[in-house]
C-alpha cells in the first residue's frame, strides 16, 4: 500500500488552500491523501472534516481520501503522522495566528523537525494552480543538495514542466586565503566555478528525467533573493536542510527561514538523507 500525502489543516482559510494543493499533488503522484485535525478532545470537528473532505473531492475527484482527528497539539501530530509520509502539506498560517505572521508557528515547527518533505502552500492562485510549468530548486557547494534536487526533477517530471537549478554566489571581502564562514547556498567564487557547482550536482540526477528541461542560474550575491526572485515564476520552489549535529530537527539556516516567511509560491523543504 501506497504511504500517503498528509495535509494538516484546521479550517482555516489557508489550511483549505493547502488541501486544494495537496489533493492535486496526491492524483499526480498517485498515491492516497490523509487529512489531519488535531483538536482538543471537547471540541466538535465533524464540520470541519466534511467541509476539508468535500473540498478535496471537488477538487482532485479522483483522489484516495481518509481522514483522522488527534488529541494533540498540531505540530505533534504531524510530526508523528510525517514518520511514515509521502510528504506533509500545511498552509501558511492557521486559525489564531496574528494576521503579521508571515508563516506560522506550527508550519515553522513542522518544517524544522520533519523526517519528510514538509510542502508550506503559499502564494497567490496563479502560483498554487501551476500555471507556470516550472519547480525551482536550490543548489548548494557541496552534497547537501542531492535529496532537494531529485525531489525538485520528480515535480518537474509529474508536472510535465521545467525545472530551474539556481546557485548563488558571492566574492568574500577581505583575504581570499581566509574566506567567511559558509552560508548555505552562497560559495565562494574561488573555491569552485559557479556552473560547475550546478553542473556537477546535476550530473546523474537529470539524466533520469530526460523529458524534463533544466535551466541553470548561477547568481552573484545573496542566496534568498536569488530564490525568491527565481520563484517569482514558479509553481513550486524547493530548498533542501541538513541535519543538526547533536540535535533533534533540521539546520534550516537564514536562506529556507527567509524562503519559508517569503516565498511568492509553494515552498518544499526537503531533509537530506
Amino acid at each position: 500500500m501506497a504511504i500517503p500525502l498528509v495535509v494538516g489543516f484546521d479550517g482555516s482559510e489557508a489550511s483549505l488552500e493547502a488541501v486544494d494543493w495537496a489533493a492535486e499533488e496526491a492524483v499526480r503522484h498517485d498515491v492516497p491523501l490523509h487529512l489531519v485535525h488535531a483538536a482538543a478532545p471537547d471540541h466538535d470537528t465533524a464540520g470541519r472534516i466534511a467541509a476539508a473532505m468535500d473540498r478535496a473531492r471537488k477538487n482532485a475527484p479522483p483522489v484516495r481520501l481518509s481522514s483522522e482527528v488527534l488529541h494533540e497539539d498540531p505540530a505533534s501530530a504531524l510530526l508523528g503522522k510525517g514518520r511514515n509520509a509521502f510528504a506533509l502539506v500545511l498552509g501558511s498560517r492557521g486559525l489564531g495566528e496574528l494576521d503579521g505572521l508571515l508563516l506560522g508557528s506550527v508550519g515553522l515547527a513542522v518544517a524544522a523537525r520533519a523526517d519528510c518533505p514538509v510542502v508550506v502552500v503559499r502564494g497567490a492562485a496563479e502560483h498554487r494552480d501551476g500555471r507556470f510549468g516550472t519547480v525551482v530548486v536550490g543548489v548548494e557547494d557541496g552534497d547537501g543538495s542531492g535529496t532537494a534536487l531529485q525531489f525538485a526533477l520528480r515535480e518537474a517530471h509529474v508536472r510535465r514542466g521545467r525545472l530551474v537549478a539556481v546557485h548563488a554566489w558571492s566574492v568574500p571581502f577581505g583575504v581570499l586565503s581566509e574566506p567567511p564562514p559558509p552560508s548555505g547556498y552562497a560559495t565562494e567564487a574561488h573555491c569552485r566555478p559557479p556552473a560547475q557547482v550546478l553542473d556537477d550536482a546535476l550530473r546523474g540526477r537529470a539524466e533520469r528525467y530526460p523529458d524534463v528541461p533544466v535551466s541553470r542560474q548561477t547568481v552573484e550575491g545573496p542566496a534568498r533573493q536569488a530564490l525568491l526572485a527565481a520563484a517569482a515564476d514558479a509553481d513550486l520552489l524547493v530548498v533542501g536542510a541538513g541535519r543538526r549535529r547533536g540535535h533533534l530537527g533540521l539546520q534550516l539556516g537564514l536562506v529556507n527561514h527567509a524562503v519559508l516567511h517569503h516565498a511568492p509560491c509553494p515552498i518544499a523543504v526537503v531533509p537530506q538523507r
